[in-house]
């Protein structure tokens, strides 16, 4: 009887080449799966039909405005280079909030006595539990930063006004925070770092933090949105929705808040949940600082620099923005936050 010799090394290899190619699927559907459950969000994302403009809107709409254009106008640049720009902006968010009625609490930090602005709104049956809503108020170099970032500090203190009357079942804490950009950005003079790290070592019970980043630049052009490789096919190309974003420790959080906000068929929504290993595109704002103190955080954008091509520039001016839109997302917002405290 002859007997083949390679028949023992070509079952071999068949079998490397079947448990390769059984790996190799397994790696393309988990890695598929990983990023079904990434971009995939309860409710429906684009209203048919958004409500119409009302009264209430228009005034939420002219007071954005105003807050936009006295920062990035009357102000202007707001980096870490101008302190006495900084010390006005910081200045004319506290009167704000005390003409709201509220007590706000300056926290200085840094050696240049830097100040985050801060405001509780208490809870009644679970007072401990606290739901952070932050925005910073500083700028890049030579840039009036009206996306970036009078329209979340706009949006902080429009949402602090339509709350103020009530009080909800957890604690509210509306926080203006100072010096996220470079070059305090990650570091302690960051004023949104000095805050996690104080929530941590006072072992608050922070249920969800919020952080507006530039909520005021839209476009219905097709083409006006990009995006990081690979999730171009998820989303739409035009720049006319709200984004939250979230890491995956911050999963129900954005799930919840999302489905808040979409109930309200307001505003077209997008959301992503990304591993922290995405890198600084989905961390590089004041969530940031709270995903380091493991407390869960969302995003609220435009996309930044995926969609505004004035980002970081003098061109970041108030006359870029869209105020009805923009006066949508706050009051969506506003609501959406309403039952976070709730629930």
């Amino acid at each position: 009887m002859s007997i083949d010799a390679t028949e023992p090394h070509s079952v071999d290899w068949k079998k490397r080449l079947i448990n390769s190619l059984f790996l190799l699927t397994l790696l393309v559907l988990s890695s598929c799966g990983l990023l079904y459950l990434a971009v995939t969000m309860p409710g429906e994302g684009n209203p048919d039909k958004m409500s119409p403009v009302t009264p209430e809107l228009t005034e939420l709409a002219q007071g954005l405005h105003d807050h936009v254009n006295q920062l990035s106008s009357a102000i202007g640049e707001r980096s870490s280079g101008q302190p006495i720009k900084l010390a006005q902006t910081a200045d004319y968010i506290q009167q704000h909030f005390e003409q709201l009625g509220y007590i706000p609490t300056v926290r200085i930090f840094g050696e240049l006595q830097y100040r985050n602005i801060e405001v509780d709104l208490y809870g009644r049956e679970k007072r401990n539990e606290i739901i952070v809503v932050g925005a910073h108020y500083d700028t890049r170099w030579l840039s009036p930063g009206a996306d970036d970032n009078a329209s979340g500090i706009a949006g902080l203190i429009e949402i602090a006004r339509i709350l103020k009357n009530q009080r909800y079942t957890r604690t509210i804490r509306f926080i203006a925070f100072a010096n996220q950009e470079v070059p305090s950005y990650q570091r302690a003079e960051m004023g949104s770092m000095y805050s996690a790290k104080r929530s941590y070592a006072r072992a608050e019970l922070i249920t969800g933090m919020i952080g507006l980043e530039m909520i005021g630049y839209y476009s219905e052009k097709p083409g006006s949105q990009n995006y990081p490789s690979l999730l171009s096919r998820f989303y739409p190309d035009q720049g006319n929705y709200i984004a939250f974003v979230g890491n995956l420790a911050s999963r129900d959080l954005l799930l919840n808040a999302i489905s808040h906000f979409r109930a309200q068929q307001i505003f077209p929504s997008e959301g992503l949940i990304a591993p922290d290993w995405a890198g600084r595109t989905i961390s590089r704002s004041d969530h940031g600082s709270y995903w380091y103190y493991d407390f869960p955080a969302i995003m609220v954008t435009d996309t930044a620099n995926y969609r505004n091509p004035n980002y970081h520039t003098a061109a970041d001016s108030a006359d870029k923005l869209d105020y009805e839109k923009m006066a949508r997302v706050v009051n969506g917002l506003a609501n959406m936050i309403v039952r976070l405290a709730q629930d």
